[in-house]
């Protein structure tokens, strides 16, 4: 994000000067669209994490926190508190004590905390040879080379993605 600051705040200055000749305002104009393009990818990238932290907050607080920023671990933990003091307000206090917590696994051993499916599809490149992977639940296996892209189960791909050999995109 700084060095895209850092280019938007050139580009304006170059701006300000203004441009000489027909071939810097064309450079101009490119290096302006190419950010305005860039902007928008972060933007799209952004709504994309908070809109997974939307839809599981308690699992991300519980799970993920090392791998959120600060403003976005503030987001989450803000958006839990609203989250438990509306539930709390409509419906929890009816409940008896025991049953009034977001984060129990007391209901027969279910627990209470939504995760996100892991059979969910994913796009992922792969960084290093990993080898053959299997698809749980299916008879499918295929091989995984450096290079290649797949859209493949979260669950078949997400030891991989751990140790750093494939990265999602």
């Amino acid at each position: 994000m700084a060095r895209v600051r850092a280019q938007i705040e050139a580009v304006e200055e170059q701006t300000a000067r203004g441009a000489e000749g027909a071939r810097e305002t064309f450079r101009l104009v490119v290096v302006q669209t190419e950010l305005e393009r860039v902007k928008f990818l972060v933007r799209g990238f952004l709504r994309a994490r908070i809109a997974k932290i939307d839809a599981h907050p308690l699992h991300v607080l519980l799970t993920h926190t090392a791998l959120l920023s600060p403003s976005e671990l503030h987001y989450a933990r803000h958006h839990q508190s609203l989250l438990a003091a509306h539930y709390s307000a409509s419906f929890l206090a009816s409940f008896p004590p025991q049953l009034q917590r977001l984060d129990d696994a007391a209901a027969g051993g279910v627990s209470m905390v939504s995760t996100p499916d892991p059979d969910t599809a994913v796009f992922c490149r792969v960084l290093r040879d990993v080898g053959e992977v299997l698809v749980e639940g299916t008879d499918a296996a295929f091989e995984m080379r450096r290079g290649d892209v797949y859209v493949v189960r979260w669950s078949a791909v997400r030891e991989v993605v751990l140790n750093g050999d494939v990265e999602l995109i």
